[in-house]
């Protein structure tokens, strides 16, 4: 799967991104033969489940003899947890017969990723795009052994997919390392299984941190390598001296489709919160999420500031009673760290929230006034809940349109704006008269007939009661209004 050169270049400044190098976007549901129960998950703590491995102590060689020490020992330790995913789904392709003319038939499509064993018991991550669409999955050990997988987890927004096998053993798994520790410059191994070919390990240093401008998933903030990555290696692991987890690698910057020596992975934070969520039962990962819009500090904003450099995010707006006005952030306030982290941009702090434990109460440094203040947030799930989509039907221009209420809930899980009020379109009828007019899913509607949408129900009513609309639109950041 291949992502245009001229599609990101809209998003991102990089030239080109490929993600997806399982080639093709294959999704799972979770397989089980006719007549067998359903598997009965562990009812166990699952956070005492996953292994955090010690700190990594730092040196620079100081002999010829360190010079030529090898990774064998660390490839050795971190191999066997390493695997190979294969997707298959079958899609229906039309042929030309001589006898019976043109007739569908089904052809059977593969995909292949890596993936990393994170518990004995047989729980793997990779990476959503390497299964997304599949209709069996198998995975195949470092030592051959070959095994269905089922489906635990899918969470597209941040591409990971959690599976499990059932080897009847325990398996070697790979511990967490802590990124916060990380800098420019520590020595990683990427492992994985690039172009098909068996387990392949590549070294390098990590080349940069929290990237956010890469554009890849809605929770970007990516630990950048010049370990090679190719094909195939999507889903895979990148880890430390230590043989830890440092990420999941997930895409690199190329023009060609091969690597040039800038690969990006997923910081094993990120990893542990959706494998936490899966092993627990839950069938989605809840974010939590502070409700401060921010912004960059600018050379300029800091000297209006009186600040000595550019540092932080300076906060524009908060949403009513969320989780940053009720730690007592005001407007104007600088964040200057999130749990202990350093944050610079909007996607940092989205990135340090989010990745919380919900229920946890997570530090953050402001200035404010001129002086250093620790203020303290609770890590909870947006408001505003998952109100039911409505379809909307009759004889108006959003007929056969399934629409939502925007709240931050269903914003974040959509990826709109979360302070945003109004109704969004979820999906479309491609039949239905608003499919044909042009209306597309994320388009949010506030204003009918210059009165105010506030949900579902009243936008249903709108519709239903008059005859001509001028419907208030907005998509992808401009707002028009759309008469009919």
């Amino acid at each position: 799967m291949k992502i245009t050169r001229a599609g990101l270049l809209k998003a991102s400044p990089f030239a080109a991104l490929i993600a997806g190098f399982a080639g093709g976007a294959l999704a799972i549901s979770p397989l089980a033969q006719q007549g067998e129960p359903p598997p009965v998950r562990e009812q166990a703590d699952p956070y005492l489940q996953l292994v955090q491995a010690e700190p990594l102590v730092r040196a620079a060689p100081t002999s010829q003899g360190q010079v030529q020490l090898s990774f064998a020992p660390v490839a050795a330790e971190a191999g066997p947890a390493v695997v190979n995913v294969y997707a298959e789904r079958v899609s229906r392709a039309m042929v030309r017969d001589p006898f019976f003319g043109r007739f569908s038939q089904p052809r059977v499509e593969q995909s292949l990723g890596s993936g990393v064993i994170l518990r004995g018991d047989g729980v793997i991550v990779t990476n959503n795009h390497v299964i997304q669409g599949a209709q069996r999955l198998k995975v195949v050990l470092a030592d051959r052994r070959e095994f269905d997988a089922e489906l635990l987890l899918a969470d597209p927004r941040v591409d990971l997919a959690v599976l499990r096998i059932n080897a009847g053993e325990t398996l070697p798994s790979l511990p967490f390392a802590d990124t916060n520790a990380l800098a420019v410059g520590d020595l990683v191994l990427a492992i994985g299984n690039p172009f098909g070919l068996s387990q392949t390990v590549t070294s390098g240093i990590i080349s940069a941190l929290a990237r956010t401008e890469v554009g890849v998933s809605d929770y970007a903030f990516f630990i950048q390598t010049d370990a090679a990555i190719n094909r195939g290696n999507s889903g895979g692991a990148l880890v430390d001296m230590n043989g830890a987890l440092v990420g999941v690698n997930t895409a690199i910057f190329s023009e060609s489709g091969g690597s040039n020596g800038i690969g990006f992975a997923i910081p094993s934070e990120m990893v542990r919160r959706v494998v936490e969520s899966a092993v627990s039962g839950g069938t989605e990962v809840v974010r939590p999420w502070l409700g401060a819009r921010v912004q960059p500090v600018t050379q300029d904003i800091a000297r209006s500031m009186g600040l000595s450099r550019p540092e932080g995010v300076m906060v524009t707006q908060l949403y009513p009673r969320a989780a940053g006005e009720r730690a007592g952030l005001r407007e104007g306030d600088v964040i200057l760290s999130v749990a202990g982290a350093s944050v610079r941009d909007e996607g940092g702090v989205r990135y340090q929230f989010a990745t919380q434990r919900p229920g946890v109460r997570v530090p953050l440094v402001v200035r404010r006034d001129g002086r250093e203040v620790t203020l303290t947030a609770a890590a909870e799930a947006p408001p505003g809940g998952a109100p039911e989509a409505r379809e909307l039907a009759g004889r108006h221009p959003l007929s056969g349109a399934r629409v939502v209420t925007l709240t931050p809930a269903t914003a974040e899980a959509a990826g709109l704006d979360p302070f945003k009020s109004g109704v969004f379109i979820q999906a479309l009828d491609r039949g239905g008269v608003a499919a044909r007019i042009g209306f597309r899913p994320g388009d949010i509607i506030d204003e009918i007939n210059q009165q105010p949408i506030r949900d579902a129900a009243a936008l249903d009513t709108a519709m239903s009661q008059n005859q001509s609309w001028v419907i208030g639109l907005e998509r992808g950041g401009q707002r028009r209004e759309v008469r009919f």
